[in-house]
């Protein structure tokens, strides 16, 4: 029901900026949260910052980092274009890996339901 397709990686320099966004279709993009994970070569695919679906009730604690990007990244999304964004500021080599984007029906727990395919982002030093 909800097919997921990511864009904006590529090589950036250390301390650079990225944006990437990932674009859904569907019509109940709005009752999904979103993340974004990653995944580098050797290690385990890790959630990188999530966001949970806008509700009347909910503007504080709507959003999750993982703390090895708290500050760095920011995460938004924007349900009249079907689109979220991960906005990641001041990168390091460490950054560099395959991200995802996923889909959830749960909250804070996040179980995606569906996966993008995928964008890379080097970051050189």
């Amino acid at each position: 029901q909800v097919q997921l397709g990511e864009s904006g990686g590529g090589l950036v320099q250390a301390g650079g900026s990225l944006r990437l966004s990932c674009v859904a279709s569907g019509r109940t993009f709005g009752a999904y949260a979103m993340a974004w994970f990653r995944q580098a070569p050797g290690k385990e695919r890790e959630i990188v910052a999530a966001i949970r679906w806008n509700s009347s009730v909910a503007y504080y604690g709507r959003q999750y980092y993982a703390d090895s990007v708290k500050g760095r990244f920011t995460i938004s999304r924007d349900d009249a274009k079907n689109t979220v964004y991960l906005q990641m500021n001041s990168l390091k080599p460490a950054d560099t890996a395959q991200y995802y984007c996923a889909a959830s029906t749960t909250w804070p727990s996040i179980s995606p339901d569906y996966w993008g395919q995928g964008t890379q982002v080097t970051v050189s030093s």
